[in-house]
C-alpha cells in the first residue's frame, strides 16, 4: 500500500536533523537515560507541530492544484447570440489578497483603500473571454496589466461588454468590443463599490449607471484613542428571535464607518464620450434599476436607525422612483430596521420575517411604458358594524363573497399615486407574470399558495396543481393553458418557459448589494397567428435513478390548441446530456453539454442533426475518475434505508481491507419517503467533478473514501430527538456493510466533515468508538451558544433543553474516543459557527488529556478559499490520518 510522505518545511528538518540526545541530569548514568527518552518525532508530527505553511504529499499536491478553472462551461449568452461571456480564473487566491485591510461591519467587509467590499478583491478573475457560440474559437479581451477584473455584463444589444477593473486601489469600469477584444477605461472617477457591488446598462446601451465615490469626500472617519463610553447594548419590547450573527457593528465609530464606506453618487456615464450625469445627492444606496430610457429609476436607500444586534442586511430601507434630477417622486416601499420584532427567522441567518410588498413582481417594461407589477385590488371597505358580523355556521364556501382580484398593473411617468390602470386581472392569485416581445401576450401562473415564480423565473409555494397560462390583451376574456401539473406528482414537470435574449441591461435581482427587477427578457415565440407558439425546457427524471439517468428536453406548444411537440430528447444511455443554452428555439438550434461518468463535460452546438464541439475540456486527474466505485444501500436495524458513495483505491484488491476516510453531513427527514425524495435527480452518468477539498485525493494513498448519508429521522419539529441514535445506527450499518464487503479495516477508520459535518463528526467520536481520527472545519460544537435554533431545530433551548445537551459535543468531550484535529477561519461568518467554538473545544480536551490539534486560518471564511490554507490543510489532514490510523502504535517504556 502507499506511504505517505510530507513536504516538511525546512526549519523543522533542520530541526530534526540536528536534534540530539538531551544531558543527563546530574548523578545519573548517561546510557541509561538515553534509553528511557522517548522516540524522536516522526515527519507527520514535525509537521503536525510547524507554525509556517506546509504542503502535502505531491500526489495530493497535484490533485488539489490542477487547473481545472481552465476547462469552460458556456454561459451567459450575448443578447444576439453570437458570443458566450467568461471570466477567466487563475485558481486559488493567494493569502496576499486575503490579508488587505478592510472594515468589519455589521456582516459586511468594507476596505478602506480601494472603496469596495472585499468580496471584489478577493472573487475576481484574470482576465476576460468571449466564446463564439458558433465554433467556439475564443477572442481575449484587453485587460490592463496586473489588474483584476470581475461583474462583466453584455449591452442590451451584445455590442460591447463592459466589466470592472480592479487594482489596489480603485475600481473602474471599461467596456470593450467582442470582435476585436480591444477595451477602455470610461469612469474617471472611481466607483464606490461597497453597498452596491454592480453596474448596470441602460437599455439603449449610451449609459452604464453606476454608485461613484463623492466629489469632496471627507476622510475616512478616526476612532479615538480614548473610548467616550461603554459598549451598549438593551433589549426592546417583545422577543428578539435572532441567530448567532458574526462582525455585528457595536460602537458609534462603527456606525460613523458605515456611512462614510455606503455613501455614494449615483450616476450615468455616457459610454461614448464618458460624461457624468449625477442623479441627486449623495446616499446610502443600497440598490438600483433603472427605466430602459435612464430618465427614471428605482432606487433603494439604507436608513437609520442602525443596529448593534443585527447584521446590515436587515438595516431599514426605503426604495423610490427618482427622475433624472434625483427627486423622489413616489415612495414604492418602506422596511424599518429588523431586529427580529416583526417574526420569527425562516432560515438560519434571516433576521426575521417581512410582510409581502403591496406590489410584487415589479420590473420596467423595455417600450417604455413604465413599471409593471402585480397587485391584489383594494379591501372593501367595511360598513359600519360590518366587522360585528360572525360567519354562519355551516355556510359554503360559494355563498362567501368572491376573493379580491389579482391584477396586473402598468404605472407610466410621472409616477402620480392613483394612476395606475389595470392591464390584466384575474379571480385568481398570480405568482408571476411575463410578457412577448412585442407586449401583446402576457403569461401568467397560479401556484398552491400564491407563493413562488413562474417557469423558469422561480420556484416555491405548496405542492397541488400549477397552471401557467397566456392572454392576449387584445381578447383579455380567453385564456391559454400552456401547462399544467400537480406539483407533488415529481415526475410529471412539463418543464418552464424558454426566454428569449442572452442577457443585456437590467435584470438584476433588486435587493441589498444589487439593482434590476426581472425585464429585459421576453417569453420566445415562434411563428403567428394560430401557429403561434412557446416552448418548455425541463428534465425527465425516473423512479429508479440508479437504472435510468434523466433526459434533458426542449418541446414546442402551441399556444391556441395547447398542442405538443417534442423537438429535443437528450440520450440518457451510458450518457448525460442537457439543454444550457436555446440559441434559436424554433429552427431548435441549441448548446448542449454532453459527458459521461469517464468523460468530462463538453459542449456543443446542435443544429437538427449536425453537431459542433465548442469547448475542449480536460480530465486533469483520470486516475480518480477512473478509480473503482460502488454506490449502494444500506439498512439501519430500524429498516430505514439509505444510501453510500464508496471510492476505492486502483490497486484495490477484493477483501484487501483498507483504511478509510469516512465524510459526511447529517440531514433531517420526517420518513423514508422525504429521504427517497432527495435522491430523485440523482444522475448515474454524470462525470464525478472535484474541488479543491475532494476526499477523493485520498485514494492516491491507499485510504478507502466512505461517503454515507447521515438522515436523522423524525416527526416534523423533533427529528432531533432521535439524533444520537440516528447517528450512532447510521454510523454502525456503514461500517458493518463494509466490513461484511471485505472493503475496510474497521479498526483503522477515520471520519470527518465541515459545518454541520463537523459537528456531527464531533458528536460521533463523544458517543461511537468507531474512529481513531477525526477532522472538524468551521464547526459548532457547543449547541447552549446558538440557543434560539440551528440548522432544523426551531425550538428554543428552554424548550427543548434535553435535546440540546445531548447534541453538544462539547458537554461530553470527556467520552472522545479517537484523536480530533479541528479546522477553523478565524473570519468565519457563518450564522452558529463562530470561530471561538474550536478553541473552547480544544481548551476542553487539553484539560482532558484527550489527543487534539488545532488550526485557526487568518482571514478565511466559512471555509478556506486561499492557496497557503487550503494547501496547509491537506498537509495537516494526512499527516494526522499517518499518524492515527497508518503508523503502529507506540509501546510504553519500560
Amino acid at each position: 500500500m502507499s506511504r505517505l510522505r510530507f513536504a516538511t518545511p525546512l526549519a523543522f528538518v533542520v530541526l530534526f536533523a540536528i536534534a540530539a540526545p538531551a544531558p543527563a541530569l546530574h548523578g545519573q548514568d548517561a546510557d541509561a537515560n538515553t534509553d528511557q527518552q522517548d522516540p524522536p518525532p516522526s515527519p507527520a508530527e514535525i509537521l503536525l507541530a510547524s507554525e509556517d505553511w506546509v504542503e502535502p504529499p505531491a500526489e495530493i499536491y497535484e490533485a488539489v492544484l490542477a487547473p481545472r478553472h481552465m476547462n469552460v462551461t458556456l454561459s451567459r449568452l450575448s443578447p444576439d447570440g453570437r458570443w458566450f461571456l467568461r471570466e477567466v480564473s487563475d485558481g486559488p487566491i493567494t493569502m496576499d489578497r486575503f490579508a488587505r485591510p478592510f472594515d468589519e461591519l455589521g456582516g459586511q467587509f468594507l476596505e478602506p483603500q480601494s472603496n469596495r467590499h472585499r468580496n471584489l478583491s478577493i472573487r475576481n478573475s484574470a482576465g476576460l473571454q468571449v466564446i463564439s457560440a458558433t465554433d467556439g474559437s475564443v477572442t481575449d479581451i484587453e485587460v490592463p496589466r496586473g489588474a483584476r477584473v470581475s461583474g462583466s455584463r453584455w449591452s442590451p444589444d451584445g455590442s460591447r461588454v463592459a466589466f470592472y477593473v480592479h487594482t489596489d486601489d480603485a475600481t473602474h469600469i471599461h467596456v470593450a468590443d467582442p470582435e476585436s477584444g480591444n477595451s477602455r477605461q470610461i469612469t474617471r472617477r472611481p466607483v464606490l463599490a461597497t453597498m452596491v457591488m454592480s453596474f448596470e446598462w441602460t437599455s439603449n446601451g449610451e449609459e452604464i449607471a453606476t454608485v461613484l465615490v463623492p466629489e469632496n469626500r471627507a476622510g475616512r472617519p478616526m476612532a479615538s484613542p480614548v473610548p467616550a463610553g461603554p459598549r451598549v447594548k438593551q433589549t426592546e419590547d417583545g422577543r428578539n428571535i435572532l441567530r448567532t450573527y458574526s462582525s455585528l457593528m457595536a460602537t458609534p465609530h462603527d456606525e460613523a464607518l458605515l456611512e462614510w464606506h455606503g455613501t455614494g453618487q449615483l450616476a450615468t456615464i455616457a459610454v461614448d464620450n464618458r460624461r457624468v450625469t449625477e442623479i441627486g445627492e449623495p446616499a446610502m444606496i443600497r440598490g438600483y434599476d433603472f427605466a430602459p430610457d435612464g430618465q427614471h429609476a428605482r432606487v433603494t436607500t439604507t436608513r437609520r436607525p442602525f443596529s448593534y444586534v443585527v447584521p446590515v442586511s436587515s438595516f431599514g430601507r426605503v426604495e423610490e422612483i427618482w427622475d433624472r434630477e434625483g427627486n423622489a417622486l413616489v415612495e414604492l416601499s418602506e422596511n424599518e430596521l429588523n431586529t427580529g420584532i416583526r417574526g420569527a427567522p425562516s432560515a438560519p441567518g434571516v433576521a426575521g420575517d417581512e410582510e409581502e410588498p403591496d406590489r410584487r413582481s415589479v420590473f420596467w417594461r423595455e417600450d417604455g411604458a413604465g413599471l409593471t407589477f402585480l397587485q391584489m385590488e383594494p379591501e372593501p371597505e367595511e360598513e359600519e358594524g360590518e366587522e360585528d358580523v360572525e360567519e354562519e355556521e355551516g355556510e359554503e364556501e360559494e355563498e362567501r363573497p368572491s376573493r379580491r382580484k389579482d391584477r396586473i398593473m402598468l404605472w407610466a411617468p410621472p409616477f402620480v399615486e392613483g394612476e395606475e390602470t389595470v392591464v390584466y386581472e384575474s379571480n385568481q392569485r398570480m405568482s408571476n407574470h411575463r410578457y412577448s416581445e412585442d407586449y401583446r401576450w402576457v403569461f401568467l401562473a397560479q401556484r398552491p399558495g400564491g407563493g413562488g415564480g413562474f417557469g423558469g423565473f422561480g420556484g416555491g409555494g405548496g405542492r397541488g396543481k400549477v397552471t401557467e397560462y397566456a392572454v392576449h390583451l387584445d381578447n383579455p376574456d380567453s385564456t391559454y393553458t400552456i401547462s399544467e401539473w400537480d406539483s407533488s406528482e415529481f415526475y410529471e414537470n412539463p418543464g418552464s418557459l424558454v426566454m428569449a435574449g442572452g442577457g443585456g441591461g437590467g435584470g438584476r435581482f433588486f435587493g441589498f448589494g444589487g439593482g434590476g427587477g426581472g425585464g429585459g427578457h421576453f417569453v420566445e415565440i415562434s411563428g403567428e397567428g394560430d401557429e403561434a407558439s412557446v416552448f418548455l425546457q425541463g428534465m425527465r427524471y425516473f423512479e429508479d435513478p440508479l437504472e435510468e439517468s434523466p433526459q434533458s428536453f426542449l418541446d414546442r406548444v402551441v399556444i391556441h390548441t395547447g398542442d405538443k411537440e417534442r423537438v429535443y430528447e437528450s440520450s440518457n444511455e451510458g450518457q448525460s446530456e442537457r439543454i444550457t443554452t436555446v440559441l434559436d428555439a424554433g429552427a431548435g438550434r441549441l448548446v448542449v453539454r454532453r459527458e459521461t461518468p469517464t468523460e468530462i463535460g463538453q459542449s456543443y452546438l446542435v443544429e437538427g442533426g449536425t453537431r459542433t464541439q465548442l469547448t475542449n475540456n480536460v480530465d486533469y486527474t483520470p486516475d480518480i475518475t477512473n478509480a473503482p466505485r460502488e454506490r449502494f444501500t444500506v439498512e439501519r436495524p430500524d429498516g430505514f434505508r439509505f444510501l453510500v458513495n464508496v471510492t476505492m483505491p486502483h490497486d484495490f484488491v477484493e477483501g484487501e481491507r483498507r483504511p478509510a476516510m469516512f465524510w459526511f453531513y447529517p440531514r433531517e427527514y420526517e420518513d423514508q419517503e422525504s429521504y427517497d425524495e432527495r435522491g430523485r435527480t440523482f444522475n448515474k452518468n454524470s462525470f464525478p467533478n472535484f474541488g479543491s477539498r475532494s476526499m477523493e485525493y485520498l485514494i492516491r494513498l491507499g485510504y478507502v473514501v466512505v461517503e454515507p448519508d447521515a438522515p436523522i429521522v423524525g416527526e416534523s419539529g423533533r427529528m432531533n430527538n432521535n439524533y444520537e441514535h440516528d447517528l450512532r445506527n447510521n454510523l454502525a450499518a456503514v461500517i458493518d456493510e463494509l466490513d461484511e464487503r471485505g472493503i475496510i479495516d474497521r479498526r483503522r477508520l477515520g471520519l470527518g466533515g465541515h459545518s454541520y459535518g463537523a459537528f456531527g463528526t464531533v458528536n460521533a467520536m463523544v458517543h461511537t468508538p468507531f474512529f481513531k481520527a477525526g477532522i472538524a472545519g468551521d464547526g459548532n460544537y457547543n449547541r447552549t451558544l446558538t440557543p434560539l435554533g440551528f440548522q432544523s431545530e426551531r425550538r428554543y433551548f428552554w424548550d427543548a433543553r434535553e435535546v440540546y445537551l445531548s447534541m453538544s459535543p462539547f458537554m461530553w468531550a470527556n467520552n472522545m474516543t479517537g484523536a480530533l484535529l479541528m479546522y477553523h477561519g478565524m473570519h468565519d461568518q457563518n450564522v452558529g459557527t463562530a470561530p471561538d467554538h474550536a478553541p473552547r473545544l480544544f481548551h476542553a480536551l487539553n484539560g482532558l488529556g484527550k489527543d487534539a490539534a488545532m488550526y485557526m486560518y487568518p482571514f478565511e471564511g466559512h471555509g478556506p478559499a486561499t492557496l497557503e490554507s487550503i494547501l496547509d490543510l491537506w498537509g495537516r489532514w494526512t499527516a494526522w490520518l499517518e499518524l492515527h490510523l497508518l503508523t503502529e502504535e507506540k509501546k510504553p517504556v519500560t
